[in-house]
């Protein structure tokens, strides 16, 4: 069986972070390894607070782990602090530099609480190249290329930011957040220049609940995809073939935003 890392946040509604993580990659048919970053307090209605793990810690995890298992994939969530992140990257300096990489840039969560502090997303892009994949949602993207992203050639010019300037090998624009379609971007570096390909969305009905846990179950889905020897377009449009079925069976377990329904892989 392959085996997928994920390092990440606890949630402990078990609707994203880690928990999530390991849900997603083990119905997809890999192992899950995780590493925690940090604790959350949170409910369905919001994040109460944010606690760091200890960074040494966190490097004490991720070496012992790695020394020990190879992960077959990498997947990176929230590592909510600057030396939370450095410690991360001196730690996938054991793993091989061609194990596949999937970053899921966590700044915000849905209800605007920080989760990354804003002095760490420069180290946080140093990461990027080393990556196979970087997921950011639109605000992210917005954020850390300094471009507009409300239209296609707003979005196509953040991508080339990330693809030039941080030298990553491909990043998925993840378009929930526009009006409209919720098209997303796969944009991939290549010799001759960046491939840009457009993935029409489908905006799914939910009602008026907001689904907590999309971004998490996608960068994860995509990371076991990675593991399973997919190519990075084929384990992208699986996973979001497999979001899709998520967000269209929700569960509703508490007072606040419903979880995704985690259907059946295939």
């Amino acid at each position: 069986m392959k085996t997928v890392l994920a390092i990440a946040g606890s949630d402990p509604t078990g609707g994203a972070g880690l928990q999530a993580d390991l849900q997603v990659i083990r119905q997809l048919g890999c192992h899950g390894l995780g590493v925690l970053s940090a604790l959350t307090i949170q409910d369905t209605t919001k994040v109460h607070s944010v606690l760091p793990v200890f960074p040494s810690v966190v490097l004490d995890q991720l070496r012992t782990l790695v020394r020990d298992i190879t992960p077959d994939a990498v997947k990176i969530g929230m590592l909510a602090t600057d030396d939370v992140v450095r410690n991360v990257a001196l730690g996938l300096a054991l793993v091989p530099l061609e194990t596949p990489l999937v970053v899921d840039p966590i700044l915000f969560a849905s209800d605007g609480t920080s989760m990354l502090e804003r002095r760490a997303w420069p180290t946080l892009q140093g990461l990027f190249s080393r990556s196979t994949l970087v997921t950011p949602n639109l605000p992210e993207a917005e954020a850390l290329s300094g471009q507009d992203v409300s239209t296609h050639k707003g979005c196509e010019r953040a991508a080339l930011v990330f693809l030039d300037e941080y030298e990553c090998n491909a990043v998925l624009i993840k378009g929930g957040h526009r009006d409209g379609s919720p098209d997303d971007l796969l944009a991939v570096a290549k010799e001759d220049g960046a491939a840009y390909d457009w993935l029409p969305g489908e905006r799914i009905d939910t009602g008026d609940a907001s689904i907590h846990g999309t971004g998490c179950a996608l960068s994860s889905a995509i990371a076991a995809g990675l593991a399973q020897a997919k190519a990075i377009e084929v384990a992208v449009n699986d996973a979001r073939d497999y979001v899709a079925r998520a967000i269209a069976t929700p569960r509703a377990i508490g007072a606040g935003a419903q979880l995704l329904g985690y259907p059946a892989s295939s």
